[in-house]
């Protein structure tokens, strides 16, 4: 084990304090509405956040970004009805909720909130992932349960436990009769409203919330000064005694400067912290032994078997309790983070994947291990992810830097240093 120093404590006191209160001063992000039972989140804005982006930003894939994007579909007319219908609480079974409930551009597409809450206050088991760079995931939600953003639209509209609605069709005609809506379908499709359009709209507009841009792109563009010596640390540890790579990248031995995910399935011990072997084995061995196809939608918002993940798709026992990798850009900005919202800043992540949590879970990935950061490696990681956020979302980026790193000088909750610096722990076997 090696000890914090106290002197380092002392030191970094007052550039901590001064941080937190440059936070308070500039008006950091508000902290979600506390809601009364059975009460809806507020319906957010639109605003100018909410514009799709423009593709000249530096860091863009733009060959990647062609090849996925429907010929023809990103054009004004769609992509304004698809805004449109994002904040569109007629879709939703009693006219409360939208899309953005959940997904806010103010905070980079995400809710800010542990798991999502929607329709009469009801909370979901999952947290809110953010609708920025979604058109680069080979498959949607954390468990990767549908693969193209159409499909994506269309299951929040009829979940319970989100926006509600009975059917698309009835989501539909929620707006059928609205002039303007009849308008902008027949402009942007020929076609009455209808739900095929509808969806094929949403999906266009979120194809179109591209984002790149960020201090880092321009690094790797050749401006050397344009991410601090403490990111440059952070990204050459990303890649070797960190193991990030291993996971936020497509290829273990090449450097992704693009996505930062593999775009596979991993368990690292989350819902092990959650659920417990048991309680995880009984859950899989009851779907294992049903008979009847299973609403994978249902199971992983509104049933405790949620902690499952890819496994509620697949039925393979090698990807119970394993989610999907997410990419990294804008983090900063969209925590609480992991597919449960279960750590609420960065250090906490990190603190997660040093000690090489999960040492009970028999499912873990093979590549978490303790990692023997030391507090100023993991600083510098944390710079790196910083580096990652969007000129967009800078000034909500500085607040939540500040926020975050004067709550880690006073609460790590997850921080474990004699496990990060011990061996290996042995992995159980699976029970069954």
């Amino acid at each position: 084990m090696r000890p914090i120093l106290p002197v380092a404590f002392a030191l970094l006191a007052p550039v901590v304090a001064a941080l937190a209160a440059q936070a308070v001063g500039q008006g950091a992000a508000p902290a979600p509405a506390v809601l009364a039972p059975g009460q809806a989140p507020p319906l957010p804005a639109a605003g100018p956040l909410a514009a799709p982006r423009a593709s000249a930003q530096t860091g863009l894939p733009a060959v990647l970004t062609a090849q996925l994007v429907p010929p023809g579909s990103q054009v004004p007319a769609v992509l304004a009805l698809g805004e449109k219908l994002f904040f569109e609480p007629r879709l939703s079974g009693d006219g409360t909720v939208a899309c953005a409930t959940c997904h806010d551009p103010a905070r980079a597409f995400t809710d800010g909130r542990p798991t999502s809450i929607g329709i009469h206050g009801r909370a979901g088991q999952r947290n809110a992932p953010t609708i920025l760079n979604a058109l680069y995931n080979k498959t949607q939600f954390w468990d990767g349960r549908v693969d193209t953003l159409e499909q994506q639209a269309a299951l929040p509209v009829t979940n319970p436990d989100e926006m509600g609605a009975a059917r698309l069709e009835e989501a539909s005609s929620g707006i059928a009769g609205d002039k303007d809506y009849q308008d902008r379908f027949m402009q942007a499709f020929g076609h009455a409203v209808n739900p095929q359009d509808m969806l094929s709209a949403m999906a266009a507009y979120e194809r179109s919330l591209v984002s790149f841009d960020a201090p880092f792109d321009h690094f790797v563009a050749g401006e050397a000064n344009a991410i601090s010596d403490s990111a440059k640390h952070g990204w050459e540890l990303f890649n070797t005694k960190a193991r990030c790579n291993l996971c936020h990248a497509l290829l273990d031995n090449q450097r992704d400067v693009t996505l930062f995910t593999d775009n596979d399935f991993h368990d690292i011990g989350i819902g092990i912290l959650k659920a417990g072997v048991n309680m995880l084995a009984s859950h899989a061995q009851g779907i294992l032994r049903q008979q009847a196809p299973l609403d994978v939608d249902a199971a992983a918002i509104s049933s405790e078997r949620s902690v499952l993940g890819r496994f509620l798709v697949t039925r393979k026992t090698s990807d119970i309790a394993a989610f999907r990798t997410p990419g990294l850009r804008n983090a900063l900005v969209t925590g609480p983070y992991f597919h449960d919202g279960s750590m609420q800043t960065l250090w906490d992540v990190l603190d997660h994947y040093n000690k090489g949590d999960g040492i009970t879970d028999p499912w873990l990935d093979q590549d978490m291990q303790p990692l023997a950061l030391t507090e100023a490696e993991i600083d510098d990681v944390i710079a790196f992810l910083a580096s990652l956020t969007s000129p967009q979302y800078k000034s909500l980026g500085d607040e939540e830097y500040a926020r975050q790193l004067a709550l880690s000088r006073t609460s790590r909750p997850q921080r474990d240093t004699a496990r990060a610096f011990a061996p290996k722990h042995p992995q159980p076997p699976p029970p069954f």
